[in-house]
């Protein structure tokens, strides 16, 4: 059975082109569905897309990795050598490796985050309601979550970590000399912006603001917080009023444009604004990044923020990857052994099959009347003669090489103890 994966992050591709193919959740069935059509014998398959990366793991009877590459390519609508340049594929045990790592928080933007195993774990959900999981990819993620637990159970390796909601707070603090006096507006209502409101929450600010799509979700995560709604609809007239604007949704075009953006700064009378956009692909145009009295940083212009305490915890990160390696050791311990497993059971066949015809014997000899000792002494004479034939009839026949082959394997499996 092979492995293989596929993948581009903040660290291989820029955000413009880790946009193309950014999946929400709801996509992922049908995606896995297009690429195992796509493929030859419809492999095991599973997807993970966030902020940060796309990746594609599949398990299969051979690999795939050109033609994984090349669908990937014509879905983002770019060349394979556009992709192949920006992206890196790995198989077999680098494969396992890597997904071990990305779900202990190894190969994250934020050294030993948490978030991303929460979204491994949902799109692993996905694959297995799209149908698109065997039990290679199962014990590939059930044994990536196993790691990650460990890792961070028995290392620092998440100590005096710093979050991307972290650092869009410090560098707001680096802009407004008080953040109890500014206003913010967080657009969108998922898991990033919830972390994102709670920490500017904690520096208590004169206001906050959901502005979603969908109102009844935007309501439940602003009453956390004491926030006020307002719909996504009324954003380009209201969005003057914010001092500080963080966005993170799933949509495919921008939602705050140049235009928005200057009409605000208008208004406000050139008094600065403070933009996050944590999106991919983009929620706010990166024109908006020229005007001189707007601060925009992306999920890639936080990268050195987010990294001031790595020196740190390099100790605990060479702890983890051990804990990496052993359980990289121990799932292709699992595939060897799994490539016996067919072997194994015809073995099991071949021993029913002559056991019921044993028992079948040994109950006719009873019918008869025969002794119990004598049909036992039979039923185990029967069953062993059966054991023994192949061995016998090698170590008898064939040329000198044969018999000496035979003859290590007689001792091998049934005289251990005498050797």
């Amino acid at each position: 059975m092979a492995v293989w994966a596929l993948g581009i992050n903040h660290k291989t591709a820029p955000l413009d082109l880790r946009g193309r193919f950014a999946f929400a959740i709801d996509q992922i069935e049908p995606t896995l569905h297009a690429l195992r059509q796509s493929l030859n014998r419809q492999p095991e398959a599973a997807l993970i897309s966030t902020c940060n990366r796309t990746e594609i793991y599949c398990a299969g009877e051979l690999p795939q990795l050109e033609h994984t590459l090349t669908w990937l390519a014509k879905t983002g609508d770019v060349s394979p050598e556009l992709l192949r340049a920006h992206s890196y594929t790995m198989s077999d045990g680098f494969a396992a490796r890597h997904a071990f790592r990305v779900a202990s928080g190894l190969d994250s933007m934020v050294l030993g985050e948490t978030q991303i195993l929460g979204q491994i774990k949902n799109a692993i959900r996905a694959a297995e309601a799209a149908g698109s999981m065997g039990n290679t990819l199962s014990q590939l993620f059930q044994r990536s979550f196993a790691v990650a637990k460990e890792v961070r159970s028995s290392t620092e390796i998440g100590a005096h970590s710093i979050s991307m909601a972290a650092a869009a707070v410090r560098l707001a603090g680096q802009l407004f000399e008080n953040l109890n006096d500014i206003r913010v507006l967080f657009v969108g209502a998922g898991e990033m912006i919830e972390l994102c409101a709670t920490h500017f929450a904690a520096k208590s600010p004169k206001s906050i603001t959901i502005a979603n799509r969908t109102l009844a979700n935007g309501e439940a995560l602003a009453a956390q917080f004491g926030a006020e709604v307002m719909r996504l609809a009324d954003l380009p007239d209201r969005l003057h009023e914010f001092d500080a604007v963080v966005s993170c949704t799933a949509s495919t075009l921008p939602l705050i444009g140049l235009g928005a953006v200057e009409r605000a700064l208008k208004q406000r009378r050139r008094r600065p604004m403070f933009m996050v956009d944590l999106a991919v692909p983009r929620d706010i145009e990166i024109e908006v990044k020229s005007l001189e009295d707007v601060y925009l940083y992306t999920v890639d212009d936080l990268a050195g923020v987010v990294q001031t305490a790595q020196a740190n915890r390099q100790a605990a990160v060479t702890q983890a990857e051990a804990i990496v390696d052993a359980g990289v050791q121990s799932f292709l311990h699992w595939i060897e052994q799994r490539a016996t497993v067919p072997l194994i059971q015809q073995l099991n066949a071949q021993a029913d099959e002559w056991r019921a015809a044993e028992i079948a014997r040994a109950r006719k000899l009873l019918a008869k009347g025969t002794d119990v000792d004598t049909v036992l002494e039979a039923l185990s004479k029967g069953l062993t003669q059966k054991m023994l034939h192949g061995a016998m009839a090698e170590l008898r026949g064939g040329d000198t090489a044969s018999r000496e082959r035979a003859s290590d394997a007689a001792h091998h499996f049934f005289l251990r103890k005498e050797r």
